[in-house]
């Protein structure tokens, strides 16, 4: 590894002029500050237009080495945008509210606008002298009263339309950050994504986003997405949405006026179901034993109790014991008029369908581990032994009917799962079904659907595993919630025209969590007259959850300085949506999943005119040490800072992208940095080795380079839109060593070709290594900046080859090359290949028994002994 300040490359001559990144940084850094190359303000700029976005950083310290990939691979698209003739908008912001800065504070003792705004500076230093072609008049940072003001307005637009509401109910709570989160920040080991803590259930009244009733949308509308957004990420949405197609069947209970509706995706089982079972934290749970005899009250409060300090990762485990209480309570059966006992268990979960379920222990591996624990009837409703397809016996006129039954398969065949211990879950044909005895599956949910849609004991429905995005959080560092609350218990909007409603200042607050928010404290503040009739009321004391503030940031961008409105719509229309998303795939569920329901719900009240946020994703791999990921504990972190200042700020880009596929994770112990420096050193000196003038007329040069250089121009594009950046850069070292060897022989320097090359070169290493592009397209006579110098075309009368290498082969062994016409005939190339010396040789006096001709590359001999 090269010392930190030796910038000397391997091989340079110390009586030349050497390539030293620090003073090309130096030199270039305040030139583009004042020319301000990437401003997409001028209204009247015909370009056609892009707009490429990286997702903001959340400013938690200095850039770290997954800024460094992120940053270089989103420059890399917006770079070649530009030089493909568009007007690209590539904008920076700060995801600057949040725990970790509110954590940070209290831990320091600060206010956390001091400690974030610090980071943010740092940063955005940082961010700057890695040469990112940001569009700097439009940074933002959303911790910024103009930037949450519009955060404030967006939640009144979605409160008029129904679409914001606040209720009672279970949360998951972080007992170490003192704070609720939304399903999607629980992770899968049941642990808090913030704080590590195990995460528990706590009852609270929160507010919500109604993101279930875009479920649908957000589902199909994926399928716009399709070849655009990796298939991985497309899938996670699919699956995180869960769409479950079935029916919602209504059981009465008996001595409650109301039915029951328990969702199931198999109601053609409903003959089998044999009990209910109820999720213990479901309301309905505790309204079902308010009546109950003073025994079952205080099993069932001790089991809740219970449950409400397990995880759902461990409710939900498939190798824990059943456990339950039985409330004494009996629900009827629609089918079959069978009174089915109702038990509390914590296998069912209070956010399911209905927070209950028909349990149908014969075809459900958890209903019957249920059934077998407690001793409940098991009756096996589907023959999982009879064929789903070909011939079954005649069906009459009167079987369909009903008045005569459907040829039913010999039960003994079938496996009594109450014995097995191992539910049917496999295709087959209905059994002990009545009506639909016979019948397969899907013929017979549609049947039973009907008659339950008849007998109106249910219908067809749709569920999810998606849920209401929950948004507000007990803390101080966020967007503060525009609802006053009068002491009716009335819910009032702020007026539009009193926002922002702002943070109040922590003086004199205790910010420490504590399970209601630290607003609540600020006396002057959280106490307001109603505006309605000035009687004494509340602010509400919550914050939003800072994944409203990413929902939507993408098109704050478009006129962030604009205090009159969240964003122009007309501008919205011009950029929007953005063409090209890149960022981390532990982004694929949460906020992807949030700016898509955020951008339907505007396009919904006519601000913008498209559906989608985000037109095309690239998601970046980690970048990783020695095969971990890098982390203080594990001592193993690889400083930012510390490798721009080691290898420079073009070395690291370079080596970003061409560590592999943009998507594979970069283990920084198998890349080589110093490999990347000594190239950019060898590309510089070629330029500063050129000596020819800017309008020489290039067909005079080698015409060999020119087909090099003009393949590369032909290929780069298709290579860097399908973001193969790795194979670009390796066509670029083999460029610039076709160069090189120019230069040394021949003409040298002078050579028409050798200039032609190294403009080429220049202007494809402006899209990895900006700095050393620019001062090489300055060595070579022109004005910066390279990085708006247009893609040259190729010629294609240099993309035609001259000649082609022919291998022919003898008995499977290479004996000749052949240079010959690429337009060869098959017959032309055999007669060439047996008139060969060495091939003559090789076939001596054997016989040929076979010869393959695959015209121009390829003649293969085979022979066999006389």
């Amino acid at each position: 590894m090269a010392h930190e300040h030796d910038h000397t490359p391997t091989g340079a001559h110390h009586d030349e002029e050497i390539y030293d990144f620090a003073a090309i940084q130096a030199k270039w850094q305040p030139i583009w500050e004042e020319l301000e190359p990437f401003r997409t303000n001028d209204p009247d700029d015909t370009r056609p237009r892009k707009y490429v976005l990286d997702m903001f950083p959340y400013p938690s310290g200095d850039l770290h080495m997954g800024h460094a990939e992120v940053y270089a691979l989103g420059d890399i698209v917006a770079r070649y945008w530009r030089q493909q003739g568009f007007n690209v908008l590539h904008p920076i912001g700060w995801d600057s509210f949040g725990l970790p800065a509110e954590n940070a504070a209290i831990k320091r003792g600060i206010d956390p606008r001091g400690w974030t705004y610090d980071n943010i500076a740092q940063q955005k230093k940082s961010m700057k002298l890695y040469a990112a072609s940001f569009d700097w008049s439009r940074e933002l940072h959303t911790s910024d009263p103009e930037y949450y003001k519009w955060n404030q307005w967006l939640f009144l637009q979605l409160y008029k339309k129904g679409l914001a509401y606040r209720k009672d109910s279970w949360v998951n709570w972080d007992p170490v950050d003192q704070t609720v989160l939304a399903n999607e920040q629980v992770l899968a080991d049941g642990t808090s994504e913030r704080s590590g803590a195990v995460v528990v259930k706590k009852k609270l009244t929160q507010w919500y986003f109604k993101i279930t009733d875009y479920a649908d949308r957000l589902l199909d509308d994926l399928n716009q997405l399709e070849g655009t957004w990796p298939a991985k990420v497309l899938n996670m949405q699919r699956n995180w949405i869960g769409r479950s197609i079935g029916a919602d069947v209504d059981f009465v209970i008996e001595g409650r006026a109301e039915r029951v509706s328990v969702f199931t995706t198999r109601p053609d089982t409903l003959f089998g179901a044999t009990f209910m079972v109820v999720a213990p934290d479901a309301d309905l749970a505790a309204e079902l034993v308010a009546d109950s005899s003073p025994e079952v009250k205080a099993r069932f409060q001790a089991y809740l109790v219970k449950v409400q300090n397990s995880t759902e990762i461990e409710r939900q485990s498939t190798d824990r014991e059943k456990t339950g209480v039985f409330l004494e309570r009996y629900a009827i059966n629609p089918v079959n008029g069978e009174r089915m006992p109702i038990w509390a268990a914590d296998y069912v979960l209070a956010d399911y369908g209905h927070g209950a379920v028909m349990a149908v222990p014969a075809h459900d591996q958890r209903d019957l581990e249920f059934a077998r624990r407690f001793d409940l009837p098991v009756i096996v409703v589907v023959d999982t032994t009879a064929p789903v397809t070909g011939m079954i016996p005649v069906i009459t006129p009167e079987m369909l009917a009903g008045t005569e039954e459907l040829p039913t398969p010999d039960p003994v065949a079938t496996p009594d799962p109450a014995a097995t211990g191992i539910a049917l879950a496999g295709e087959g044909r209905l059994i002990n079904s009545g009506a639909l005895n016979g019948l397969s599956k899907s013929t017979a949910i549609k049947r039973i659907i009907d008659q339950l849609t008849a007998d109106g004991t249910g219908r067809a429905a749709k569920n999810y595993r998606l849920r209401d995005w929950l948004i507000s959080r007990q803390r101080y560092w966020g967007t503060p919630i525009p609802i006053i609350h009068g002491q009716d218990g009335a819910e009032i909007p702020v007026p539009e025209d009193q926002l922002p409603v702002l943070l109040p200042p922590t003086d004199g607050l205790d910010l420490k969590p504590k399970g209601t928010s630290p607003l609540g404290g600020a006396t002057d503040w959280v106490n307001v007259p109603n505006p309605i009739d000035g009687t004494p009321a509340r602010r509400d004391a919550d914050t939003m959850d800072t994944f409203v503030d990413s929902s939507w940031y993408f098109l704050r961008f478009l006129n962030p300085n604009d205090d009159t409105r969240a964003f122009d719509p007309r501008e919205a229309e011009k950029w929007a949506p953005v063409d090209q998303y890149v960022g981390g795939v532990e982004h694929a569920i949460l906020h992807l999943l949030y700016a898509r329901f955020m951008t339907k719900v505007l396009f919904d009240l006519g601000h913008v005119s498209f559906t989608e946020p985000f037109t095309a994703l690239l998601n970046q791999g980690m970048v990783i040490l020695d095969g971990a990921k890098m982390s203080k504990s594990r001592g193993n972190l690889v400083y930012f800072t510390e490798e721009v200042d080691r290898f420079g700020v073009d070395a690291v880009r370079l080596t970003m992208a061409f560590a592999g596929p943009p998507e594979d994770d970069i283990d920084w112990a198998d890349v080589s940095p110093v490999g990347s420096a000594k190239f950019l050193a060898r590309a510089w000196r070629m330029a500063r080795d050129v000596t020819s003038a800017p309008d020489i007329r290039w067909k005079t040069g080698d015409a060999s380079l020119r087909r090099v250089t003009h393949r590369f121009l032909a290929d780069a594009p298709g290579l860097i839109e399908s973001f193969k950046f790795n194979v670009v850069v390796a066509r670029l070292m083999e460029l610039v060593n076709a160069t090189r060897k120019v230069i040394d022989t021949g003409a040298g320097p002078a050579d028409a070709a050798v200039r032609e090359a190294a403009e080429a070169t220049a202007m494809a290493l402006n899209l990895f290594a900006p700095y050393t592009a620019e001062d090489m397209w300055q060595r070579l006579g022109y004005e910066p900046c390279v990085a708006l110098a247009q893609w040259r075309k190729a010629d294609p009368t240099l993309l035609v080859e001259e000649s082609v290498t022919a291998v022919v082969q003898v008995d499977g062994k290479v004996r000749e090359r052949l240079e010959i016409s690429p337009k060869i005939a098959g017959d032309e190339l055999e007669r060439l290949a047996r008139a060969s010396a060495p091939v003559i040789k090789a076939i001596g006096e054997r016989e040929i028994v076979n010869v393959i001709v695959r015209a121009p590359r390829l003649v293969s001999i085979v022979t066999r002994a006389v």
